[in-house]
């Protein structure tokens, strides 16, 4: 048979069928005989009849039925039968090799493998899926995705074999076996995830086709899945024994983390326009305390608040492995503020953990230069110049940036350092926030801030208004001289320099527990309490605008103390915020003592409920808006205001014009010329005539 298969034909035979031979020579691939060496001489002529089926009709397209289901369906399963025989799997799942002729002759399984590569190698458009489908039905019915080397090493060789075209079509079969498969143990669903990371690690090197989207949607409907299972499990099994739940807890982390590597690693070969688009995807799938609620679906509210917690901390490490090894040319294009207001929301700083990997995407936003590793750590640098530290100048996109977002990355930095339940490795995070901030998007004005930052979080520490322990203020004031160091060197200004490390030292001599290198020590003994007078210890703001106003900096706003930025959402979340401060003050101003709203009793009436509701509304009103000229004038770039306001100086100068025109009463001649002049438009020799309002026509 093979001989014949291997006789070219001038003209095809419409009438041949080779469904007899298909059958015949698939049973032989599965021949159980039971002399070994007999039942390998079967399985090879097996194996090369199917050979000889395959390379007799697969390149005549007038007969395509070998592709066709129900001859696949024999054809697959036998070679995949014999290949699972190999000893060495992972010598087979590279790209095609060339073993000799005698080792093809005698072994089952490189036979199975070569024919198996020259199948999917002819493979088209129409007809790939109906090679790869069968592949599944094998895996599943012999159970092979748990352990899954073999899947493993059999997608390897599909998707070598096929045109790169087409790798596509077998991600989308993966994914919708995927699905077909959610309700089965977690480790069956790791190993088919698995799968599909070896396959998109070598379709990513190429076209992966329309699937981006689709695959990224699919991986995270399987992360919400196994964290259902995980939630659900862990609270239907509460009376059962805890062994088998904390095992199936383990296995959906499994899960979990497949998915979270398999995304990253999709995501990091993408494209940086397609990567920023499944930024914005992701983070749009976070749910977010105060938003309109876009997230998983509206199931997740059953799941309660460590449900959302297991989603935000799942969903934020899948974007910390896609936005690793990101360079946007400018930072604007990383942190666009659709992005950026959900990455910043207060609702995803409740927990030291959601805090952390915030701050981790934030760096590999920021950091252009790969300067992280440099800053890893807190601690005191003697010398910033030996880091060695890559910075270009600052771009006008980025200080347009700053000049709109400075305040929500400042003040999340602030409010991060209040927080109770940070550890050393929060501290770090945010001293490596600080320092890349400086190095990538700081300019004299930024700088400036910084400062005023770094004071408004010494005394955090030293005022104490939210009773932090005492290792968090001193956590915070080590990182504030860790950060003042640093600053310092990096603007290279003499006195500042001078008074920091005046202040370290002395810290180092009295007070070794306000540095990094002491506090955040195993065995630390912490003081009792804080001294507020003993000013050699601290950072002193009239020091610092002395020695930069020296050096031509702008020292003015040093004086302001630093206030963290009132959000709307602040009125949403649950966390205790900067609202409740203002709060407070507004029912503590003078004239709101309970004396005069004693004597200022009214009888209660409808109309005067009435009354108080619509002077309620009103004030209502009135307060919005004043928040929304105060937020303009915050947030807009100050050559949009400078246009409005031009506007609006044009528009007097025209209404002006008009009432000149209509004032004036022309008599038979001009008595003189004048020049009138009115915001940028100019007048000349305009004839004075008699007016009806002269006082007018001198302004």
């Amino acid at each position: 048979f093979v001989k014949f298969a291997n006789i070219e034909e001038d003209t095809p035979s419409y009438h041949r069928r080779y469904d007899f031979f298909v059958s015949r020579f698939s049973a032989m691939c599965h021949s159980c005989d039971q002399d070994p060496e007999i039942q390998k001489e079967i399985r090879i002529a097996g194996i090369r009849g199917i050979q000889g089926v395959v390379r007799k009709t697969v390149n005549d397209e007038l007969r395509a039925t070998i592709w066709e289901p129900q001859h696949m369906d024999k054809i697959v399963p036998s070679l995949l039968f014999n290949m699972q025989k190999i000893e060495d799997i992972d010598s087979r799942t590279g790209p095609p090799s060339s073993p000799t002729g005698g080792e093809k002759e005698e072994n089952p399984a490189l036979l199975a493998e070569n024919c198996f590569r020259e199948l999917l190698g002819r493979a088209t458009y129409g007809n790939m899926n109906n090679a790869v489908r069968p592949v599944f039905a094998h895996l599943d019915h012999h159970r092979l995705w748990d352990p899954n080397e073999f899947a493993v090493s059999c997608f390897k060789i599909i998707m070598y074999s096929i045109q790169a075209q087409y790798s596509h079509h077998v991600i989308q079969e993966i994914l919708g076996h995927l699905d077909v498969r959610k309700r089965d143990s977690p480790r069956v669903r790791a190993g088919i995830i698995q799968v599909l990371l070896e396959a998109v690690a070598i379709a990513a090197k190429g076209s992966i086709g329309p699937t981006v989207l689709e695959v990224f949607n699919t991986l995270l409907k399987h992360l919400r899945i196994s964290v259902d299972f995980e939630l659900g499990d862990g609270r239907s099994s509460a009376g059962s024994a805890t062994f088998s739940t904390s095992s199936n807890e383990s296995d959906e982390r499994i899960v979990q983390n497949a998915i979270i590597q398999t995304i990253g690693f999709f995501g990091s070969n993408l494209p940086d326009y397609q990567r920023s688009e499944i930024m914005m995807f992701i983070m749009g799938k976070v749910p977010v305390l105060g938003t309109t609620s876009q997230s998983l679906d509206t199931s997740l509210l059953e799941l309660g608040d460590l449900g959302t917690r297991r989603i935000q901390i799942m969903l934020l490490r899948s974007l910390l492995m896609v936005t690793s090894g990101y360079k946007a040319t400018t930072i604007s294009n990383a942190l666009p503020p659709p992005f950026l207001d959900p990455l910043l929301s207060p609702s995803l700083m409740e927990d030291s953990e959601l805090r952390q990997l915030v701050l981790e995407i934030l760096h590999n936003l920021i950091d252009r230069h790969d300067n992280r590793a440099k800053l890893r750590g807190i601690r005191i640098i003697p010398d910033v110049s030996d880091l060695k530290i890559k910075r270009d100048k600052i771009s006008r996109q980025d200080v347009s940036f700053m000049k709109k977002h400075g305040q929500q990355l400042y003040r999340h930095i602030y409010l991060g350092c209040k927080e109770e339940d940070n550890v050393q490795k929060n501290f770090e995070l945010l001293f490596t926030s600080l320092a890349l901030t400086t190095i990538e998007l700081a300019n004299e004005e930024v700088v400036i801030d910084l400062i005023r930052l770094a004071i408004a979080l010494q005394d955090i520490a030293i005022i104490n208004e939210d009773n932090l322990p005492m290792f968090n203020r001193c956590g915070v004031m080590a990182l504030v001289a860790a950060y003042l160091n640093f600053l310092s060197q990096m603007i290279a200004v003499p006195a500042f320099c001078q008074h920091v490390s005046k202040v370290i030292e002395t810290r180092s001599l009295e007070a070794p527990h306000f540095l990094p290198e002491t506090i955040f020590k195993e065995k630390c003994n912490l003081p009792k309490s804080l001294e507020k007078d003993e000013k050699n210890l601290f950072f002193l703001t009239n020091k610092i605008a002395e020695s930069l106003g020296g050096s031509g900096y702008s020292v003015e706003r040093l004086s302001v103390p630093y206030v963290p930025q009132v959000t709307d959402e602040d009125r949403l979340s649950r966390r205790k915020s900067v609202v409740d401060t203002v709060s407070i003050q507004v029912d503590i101003l003078p004239g709101n003592n309970m004396e005069d709203k004693v004597d200022n009793t009214e009888e209660i009436t409808f109309e005067a409920l009435k009354k108080a509701i619509d002077n309620n509304g009103l004030e209502e009103q009135e307060k919005e808006k004043r928040r929304l000229v105060i937020e303009k004038f915050q947030k807009a770039p100050f050559e949009e205001i400078a246009a409005q306001c031009e506007t609006k100086a044009n528009l007097l100068h025209d209404r002006l014009a008009q009432i000149l025109e209509l004032t004036i009463r022309p008599p038979p001649s001009p008595s003189g010329t004048m020049t009138i002049a009115a915001g940028h438009a100019h007048y000349q020799s305009v004839p004075v005539y008699e007016m009806k309002f002269p006082d007018l026509c001198v302004y």
